[in-house]
């Protein structure tokens, strides 16, 4: 195995064991309801919490990186992970759950943005499309997986082991990094940030607690009062930035194109297919009477067709560029999500649903496979920390931000309109693709293309 394929595999495995605990704990809520007799806003906040320390800790990783040197880094972050996974096992009540997630998060987060800049250093651009697929092939069987193996763990011990199923891999990565990773040298310390740091820390956790608090019909008055005083701390930081000579997050990097482009795209379509899934299992649970393994069981063919468009696009990329790739993606999640809304018309139909969820998986990954593809495309070796974190920062909220708005437009129309209010909330759905297309159109078509294509043409000659 190469030096660099041995870098992408630390990297892999760390992004794998951070997405699988985002996802896996979703299966223990009845249980920890049940032993801590906590409410479904209480709860939500054992998944939200895990995401806060995640979104937290990912500014700092370029700092940190450049202080103390990635690998370190890398090695001390997955250390925190293993013993706040432990924490979390055995807490004691919700309140010391959610804080060890929260420290989990604060280990986890710089596994993602410190492996993904060491990795794409080592590969060229026209390299990176192909790397991409892999990540994002990597990064598919995390939703795919977690419930069903969550479930069995809940099922045969009970929801505590949850959070220690991902020690092994945890392990396993801690000391591939200790053998694989290479040593990086330490840069002179630059001055840290801290009032950026604290401004963008501060409007970052009130956005998501914001976010969090609109998904509740009790807290929309606090949840926005939230969400506006998150949203003028990070507007200061923005201000603030543009004065620093060294900023905390370079901020400058958002005119690439490719890069805006890409986390709008994340943004609209796999932002939104999460809130989307979310309230299709609501729907076809408690109105079409499916069982929690059938609406389980509709994650098969979205990560079948995923697979296949994940794939698709790393052949693909080179050769018609991202505008080709995202406008298709964009319609195609739409022609899913509105297919879910023929379905509220009718008698429970499963072939419906998983027609919808075959669509919503091919355009989904198809969005966000390409984003990731072309983000870093255009971005020097020595700003990819900084576009990392840019980007990763991004994809968190795009969870949060897709959630709180598929949410909060149900809760709406079952205000107002109660007998059609899942199947509007649909096609208010599908038609928000329109956005996104009108985003991809302004993208440069042939340039891109003509610049990638003469460099797989040298390859294939060689």
């Amino acid at each position: 195995m190469s030096h660099r394929a041995r870098v992408a595999a630390v990297y892999l495995l760390g992004f794998f064991v951070d997405l699988i605990n985002m996802f896996i704990a979703n299966v223990a809520y009845p249980g920890i309801a049940r032993q801590f007799d906590a409410p479904v806003s209480a709860l939500a906040w054992v998944s939200t919490g895990y995401i806060l320390g995640l979104t937290l800790v990912i500014p700092l990783s370029r700092w940190l990186a450049a202080r103390f040197g990635a690998r370190r880094i890398f090695i001390l972050s997955l250390t925190i992970f293993m013993l706040a996974s432990v924490g979390a096992a055995s807490a004691g009540n919700l309140t010391t759950l959610i804080a060890w997630r929260i420290v989990q998060g604060l280990g986890g987060g710089l596994l993602i943005p410190l492996g993904q800049t060491l990795t794409y250093a080592l590969y060229r651009s026209h390299e990176r499309a192909r790397l991409s697929a892999v990540i994002m092939l990597v990064g598919l069987m995390a939703p795919a997986l977690s419930p069903a193996i969550g479930g069995i763990i809940v099922d045969s011990f009970s929801w505590r082991w949850v959070f220690i199923a991902s020690l092994p891999l945890a392990l396993l990565a801690w000391v591939l990094a200790l053998c694989w990773l290479p040593q990086t040298a330490r840069e002179p310390a630059e001055q840290f940030d801290v009032k950026g740091f604290a401004l963008l820390n501060g409007g970052l956790t009130l956005v998501l607690w914001g976010l969090t608090s609109l998904g509740e019909n009790s807290e929309w008055l606090s949840g926005s009062a939230f969400l506006l005083a998150g949203a003028g701390l990070m507007a200061m930081f923005v201000g603030v930035s543009q004065k620093q000579p060294e900023p905390l997050l370079d901020l400058t990097l958002m005119k690439d194109p490719l890069l805006r482009t890409g986390m709008l795209v994340y943004q609209w379509v796999p932002g939104v297919f999460t809130g989307v899934s979310l309230i299709a299992m609501l729907y076809l649970q408690n109105e079409h009477h499916f069982s929690a393994a059938q609406s389980g069981g509709l994650m098969l063919p979205w990560s079948l067709a995923s697979f296949a468009a994940i794939s698709f696009t790393g052949k693909m990329f080179n050769r018609i560029g991202p505008r080709a790739l995202f406008i298709p993606g964009c319609l195609i999640q739409g022609a899913g999500i509105g297919l879910l809304a023929l379905l509220s018309g009718f008698p429970a139909q499963p072939w419906l649903a998983i027609a919808a969820f075959t669509l919503m998986g091919a355009g989904s990954s198809l969005c966000s496979s390409t984003a990731q593809s072309g983000a870093f495309l255009h971005i020097q070796t020595e700003k990819l920390a900084d576009a990392s974190a840019v980007w990763n920062i991004n994809r968190q909220l795009s969870f949060c931000l897709g959630v709180t708005l598929v949410s909060v437009m149900l809760n709406i129309l079952q205000i107002y309109l109660p007998q059609s209010a899942f199947r509007l909330a649909f096609i208010f759905a599908a038609a928000s693709v329109i956005v996104p297309v009108m985003l991809c159109l302004r993208l440069p078509g042939g340039e891109i293309v003509q610049e990638l294509h003469p460099q797989e043409l040298q390859k294939e000659i060689r």
